[in-house]
Parts: C-alpha cells; structure tokens; sequence
C-alpha cells in the first residue's frame, strides 16, 4: 500500500476528480495532487500522470452526492479559488467524507472542514459580485464584451446567471488574469481565448472596438448616476465596503474614479 504519492493532473475539475479515484484505488494515503505544469515534488518522491477520465470522475462525484450535497458545492467552490495546495486539501477532506459515518462536511470542529468551508464562501462570495458588477459594452460586431479580474475562477460558476439574464444577446465574459473566456450566440456558451490588446480597459477615452452609441449611453449613465448623488449623504466608507475600489475599474459610472 502507497502511503505518499505525487499525481500530476491537466488541471481540470474532471482531471482532479480522476486523480482523487486514483489515489483511492492504489489507497494513497497522502496524495500530493498536483497541476501539469506547476509541479513541485521532492528528488526521490514517486510521481504519476493521470489522464482524465470522466467517468471514474463522475464515480468519485456520485460517491460524494451520496454523503453529502453540502459537500459538493464545498469541494467544486473550494477547487475553483485556485488556493496553493488546494487538491491536497481536498483530498483530506473527501478521505474524511467518505470515512465518515454521519455528516463530515458539516463538522466545523475539523480544520480540514472548517478551511474548505471559508474558502466555499469567499468564492461564493466573489461569484455573486461578479454577478453584480459585470458592465457590458457593445461591439461594433454587436457582441456586448465585459472584462473581470476575479480573485478565484468563477467563470463556470456565473455562467447560467448571465445566460438567463441576457438570452436574447450575444456576449463574451472575458477573464484577463486567466487568459479564458465565455461566449454566448444565443444558442450554447462555450469556452474562447482571445488576443486582447487595449479593449478591456475600462477607459475615458475611445476604443474604436466599441460602438459610438456605446460611449452615448455611457455617458448618459455617468450624468444620471451624478445627478441621483445627493453629496451631503455620501458615506464613503460604507460604499467601498459595498462596492470595492478593486472592482471600480470594470464600472463605467467610475471611469473618471479609477
């Protein structure tokens, strides 16, 4: 039996579920789940490509499913932060779920638990931001673009949020800091990198990509935003805690902020 391994995963959701089956079929005690690419591994420790598979992936998901539905959203959430060593703490923690004969993922008492839990809520939390402070500008291709920088990866969680709200339009959801994206043709959304240059920026000056019209709505939303301020209430300390200066830089109404 296997007490410590490295298995070396593509860095998707499916290849890491495939790893976690891997290390449990050999019984790996200690797996060190690790991405292609990002490897870090001692001179003598003994290492394993995983090919993703997605069904073993789909077993080790419907395993989960069966102990907990709390514990499904926690371990894709939690994946998603992209936190250092997050796959092996994920590890330890299904290895808990599944040893368990109540409830593992609800045990806050366990650091593992309690560690997976904070980040569900910091990604979840960040998901529902990035709901709120998406702004759509429109292309002269008639395809309304929005640029994030989000602090985990949560593309796949906002997916069918912005699908249901803007189904009668084309859109692209662009994230800089991961080089990926979502398009929409009204029909599927699917995953698109892009070579961008200066079209995300979040400018008072005109990028000849956006439409005229485009810029005229921006800047009737600027004065009405201005002119809806009443400057003897501001209390700018309660609105940066509601909306982040981190996040001033994808709103138009804060072009002549940033």
């Amino acid at each position: 039996m296997n007490t410590t391994k490295t298995l070396i995963y593509d860095g998707s959701f499916n290849g890491f579920l495939t790893a976690v089956f891997i290390g449990f079929e050999q019984k790996i005690t200690h797996a060190d789940i690790q991405r292609q690419g990002q490897i870090q591994s001692g001179l003598f420790t003994e290492t394993e490509i995983i090919f993703t598979n997605v069904e073993k992936a789909q077993r080790v998901w419907n395993g989960i499913r069966k102990k907990s539905n709390s514990a499904i959203k926690n371990i894709y959430f939690a994946f998603l932060s992209e936190q250092n060593t997050i796959e092996a703490l994920l590890y330890h923690y299904i290895q808990k779920l599944m040893g368990s004969k109540y409830n593992g993922a609800m045990d806050f008492g366990d650091d593992c638990v309690l560690k997976i839990n904070q980040l569900t809520h910091k990604v979840g939390r960040e998901k529902h931001r990035m709901e709120a402070f998406v702004r759509f500008q429109l292309t002269k291709d008639e395809v309304y673009f929005s640029n994030i920088e989000p602090d985990f990866d949560v593309l796949p969680l906002i997916s069918k949020h912005f699908r249901n709200r803007y189904a009668d339009q084309q859109w692209i959801i662009y994230d800089l800091k991961r080089k990926y994206g979502l398009y929409y043709d009204m029909n599927t959304v699917e995953m698109i990198s892009l070579d961008l240059t200066d079209i995300h920026a979040n400018n008072l000056e005109k990028n000849s990509v956006f439409t005229d019209a485009e810029y005229e709505y921006q800047e009737l939303w600027n004065n009405y935003f201005k002119s809806t301020t009443i400057k003897s209430r501001i209390n700018t300390k309660l609105h940066v805690q509601h909306v982040p200066k981190r996040y001033w830089k994808y709103l138009s109404e804060k072009k002549e902020t940033i």
